[in-house]
């Protein structure tokens, strides 16, 4: 175990993890002394275009994934065309190895409450929506104790802190669909249909939950909005670097010392990350590791200085995604994590659009056959070729997302597949799985 050095420490800025290890984190007492609701109380005295601006300046960027800057999202919903606003956050946490959003709403629920709040006003709703994943229990039951805790004290409902402002704020569990982390997947699952995605344009800001303009972020998006509107845009910004400004929380999984997460200012690198938390595991050596998420190509050990930001990770060739940095060593095959992502992506995909049904559904079965020992060259051929398929002519996002580990891990460790397809390496699969599978 590797002791980080004062400089790497010095990375750690917690800011909306910094109530996560008091005494009943979750409870609106608690948070109270802790500059709970202090923001909403500067808020509801500034114009809600005021605060609109204070977000574009500030720099946040969307933490779900795409990294939309927030406050031109706020700031594309039309004023005064006379039809309600809906601001719905999208807690479907569901990608493999992300896990940012679960642990705020599980021990600081009320600065996503409280943020809920603020940008609501902001845009002028007076109805909110937290959509959480249907497995996410435990989050949400406290999720709902702290909407009742706010309702109790005045922070919901009619006449919020005698500002004349009105908002009702509702915890939606969804059905577990991945889907549904898809926004327009999201919206229509909100209303009572499948979860599938809409067809674009138009789009959410002006025809989204109930045909009506509606934003849609992210729970760490949201939950950022408190801290800017007490400290400022120049102090988020003082954090980061300039186009991805403010920290970040990095869930770090796999063959390390101490798996956790870590809230650092964006920019940080690997190297440092793996240093916070204590190192490889003893015996094991970094191979490959994703920077966000199972949908972000694959990074490998040359890739150990990148700074994870949104421009740097994308110099490199992937997606910070949602930061989601799983790790893998020298004794873990790519071709396999490969494999079982995809079996993920096939039986997430809704069906609604042709490449991403059928093109997932036959990649799997090519891998059965490539990890069975019964693959061929033409195999490796027909994963590109049907990954050009899917990429970008695909409905929504997912089907992009699952061949970036098909696409970065051939070309990265092609010799893998060759020792698989060649004999070099023992089948992992026995041929049963290839049941089906030609």
């Amino acid at each position: 175990m590797t002791t980080p050095r004062p400089e790497t420490v010095a990375k750690l800025t917690p800011v909306l993890t910094k109530r996560w290890l008091s005494p009943d984190a979750w409870r609106i007492g608690t948070y109270e002394q802790l500059d709970g609701y202090a923001a909403l109380r500067k808020a509801l005295k500034a114009h809600p275009d005021d605060l609109i601006q204070l977000i574009k300046d500030s720099g946040l960027r969307g933490r779900g994934g795409a990294g939309f800057p927030t406050g031109l999202k706020w700031g594309f919903i039309p004023q005064g065309d006379g039809k309600p606003h809906y601001l719905v956050v999208n807690a479907d946490e569901g990608e493999p190895g992300t896990c940012k959003d679960l642990p705020l709403m599980t021990h600081d629920p009320h600065a996503l409450v409280e943020g809920v709040i603020i940008a609501s006003y902001a845009i002028r709703a007076n109805r909110a929506y937290i959509y959480i994943r249907g497995e996410a229990v435990h989050a949400a039951r406290r999720l709902r104790n702290a909407v009742q805790e706010a309702y109790d004290k005045g922070y919901l409902g009619r006449n919020i802190l005698r500002s004349g402002y009105d908002l009702e704020l509702v915890v939606h569990s969804g059905a577990g669909a991945y889907i549904c982390g898809e926004e327009t997947a999201l919206l229509d699952s909100l209303e009572g249909f499948r979860g599938q995605p809409r067809l674009r344009p138009p789009f959410p800001a002006t025809h989204g939950l109930y045909a009506s303009p509606t934003v849609v972020n992210n729970v760490g998006t949201i939950a950022s909005v408190p801290p800017i509107v007490l400290g400022g845009a120049d102090w988020w910004k003082s954090m980061g670097t300039e186009k991805s400004s403010g920290p970040m929380i990095y869930s770090l999984s796999g063959r390390i010392v101490n798996p956790g997460q870590y809230e650092c200012s964006m920019g940080v690198t690997l190297r440092e990350l793996l240093e916070l938390a204590g190192g490889m595991q003893p015996g094991h050596n970094l191979r490959f590791w994703t920077p966000g998420g199972s949908s972000t190509p694959l990074l490998a050990a040359e890739h150990l200085d990148v700074p994870l930001d949104f421009e740097g990770v994308a110099a490199a060739g992937s997606i910070l995604g949602t930061t989601a940095t799983q790790i893998f060593s020298d004794q873990d095959c790519p071709v396999y994590a490969t494999y079982r992502w995809l079996e993920f992506y096939h039986h997430e995909s809704c069906g609604k659009c042709t490449p991403c049904r059928e093109g997932n559904y036959w990649m799997v079965r090519v891998y059965r056959r490539i990890l069975a020992g019964q693959g061929t060259h033409e195999d490796l051929d027909t994963l590109l070729d049907t990954c050009d398929n899917i990429l970008g002519r695909s409905f929504c996002g997912l089907g992009d997302g699952a061949t970036s580990s098909v696409t970065s891990s051939l070309k990265y460790f092609k010799q893998d597949y060759l020792d698989y397809i060649e004999g070099r390496t023992a089948p992992k699969l026995s041929e049963k799985t290839l049941v089906g599978a030609h």
